[in-house]
């Protein structure tokens, strides 16, 4: 009795740990379930006529057979299907190591449908916007907010490389030299819109750039165009891991690197207080001379200094100065770029030995 308890508690365990995993998961031998099978066959039903997926969807919650018609009728949606908040490239990494496991052609089929999605969005210019083939309002500017340009960037390199989980006869050599030219139009529109201050200094990128002009741009209401320092945390640690870096990018993470470590804040913690059930009830910037150094994920481009917005739009210097549901619905500080600083040094070091 004892071993049939302990056999199911390690079945409900498994389970569970599938149910917070969901998309996301990455253990080899979970592929190798007909729970894994079955989330990828949902996913197939939800990827649209573009080769793309639309965003903010439980695909690994069981669906109904009424639920699966319903999303099935939406296959021919083209307004939907986007980059941002991880969509398409999740799905495609979850699929990927799927084929890996089972070889079955639906799932490399469908794969190599986002593929051909993802390279179709990217702009001549080497920008990719966060959604297309249909676009409106801020939707058609160069994105680099959560990350949607550099996941793009990074899974289109990994395929080129067949780096795991992308690693044998998943994709045609064709497809992997696009892949490639597209991670590298890529890099080229990273450069283009580092944004230069008064002085003509090169400093880091704002979270979408006019596709145009290559301009800070603005997106949502409390989204203005600003130095952001989230986002360009992650495009510097992408063109640090370039293996031959030119000039240009050197100077790009140079660059950087010294503006993230001119407007590191300190003494300063990020706390987040929380109800009797855990539910967030504030955020609070207090002090803290034991903190290490956070970062605005805003600095105004005309003065440098720091700033929140609300929904209405109006950039303000203190997170109290905001309402409760921006305050506590979106990450206005952090310490991503604390990050690369170790990166830093080792690239700085392998730099140096190329050149002697």
């Amino acid at each position: 009795m004892n071993r049939k308890l302990t056999i199911l508690s390690l079945v409900l365990a498994f389970a569970a740990t599938v149910c917070a995993q969901g998309m996301k998961e990455t253990d080899p031998a979970f592929f190798t379930t007909a729970e894994a099978q079955r989330i990828g066959d949902q996913m197939l039903i939800y990827q649209r006529v573009t080769g793309g997926w639309p965003k903010n969807i439980d695909m690994a919650k069981p669906m109904s057979e009424a639920e699966k018609a319903q999303v099935k009728s939406e296959y021919d949606r083209r307004n939907d299907s986007t980059t941002d908040n991880g969509a398409t490239t999740t799905q495609m990494l979850f699929l990927a190591r799927l084929w890996q496991a089972t070889g079955k052609k639906a799932y490399a089929k469908a794969f190599c449908r986002g593929v051909e999605y993802l390279l179709s969005g990217q702009y001549e210019n080497g920008g990719w916007p966060q959604f297309w083939p249909m676009m409106r309002d801020y939707q058609i500017h160069i994105t680099f907010n959560d990350d949607a340009m550099v996941s793009t960037m990074n899974l289109l390199r990994d395929i080129a490389d067949q780096k795991e989980p992308f690693q044998g006869k998943l994709t045609s050599k064709k497809l992997r030299r696009s892949c490639n030219e597209a991670f590298y139009k890529g890099v080229e529109c990273i450069l283009k819109t580092q944004i230069r201050d008064a002085q003509g200094q090169l400093t880091v990128w704002c979270q979408q750039h006019d596709r145009e002009t290559f301009l800070p741009a603005n997106a949502r209401a409390f989204e203005l165009a600003s130095y952001c320092s989230q986002e360009s945390a992650a495009i510097v640690k992408l063109l640090m891991l370039l293996p031959d870096p030119d000039e240009r990018v050197q100077q790009a993470v140079h660059a950087a690197m010294r503006w993230f470590d001119e407007h590191k804040i300190t003494g300063k913690r990020l706390e987040v207080v929380r109800d009797e059930k855990g539910k967030k009830v504030d955020t609070r910037l207090v002090d803290d001379p034991e903190a290490g150094p956070l970062w605005a994920r805003y600095y105004d481009l005309q003065t440098d200094e720091p700033f929140v917005c609300d929904r209405d739009g109006v950039p303000r210097k203190n997170l109290q100065d905001i309402g409760l549901e921006r305050r506590n619905g979106y990450s206005w500080y952090g310490d991503r770029p604390a990050d690369l600083y170790k990166r830093y040094a080792k690239w700085c070091k392998k730099l140096e030995k190329q050149k002697k």
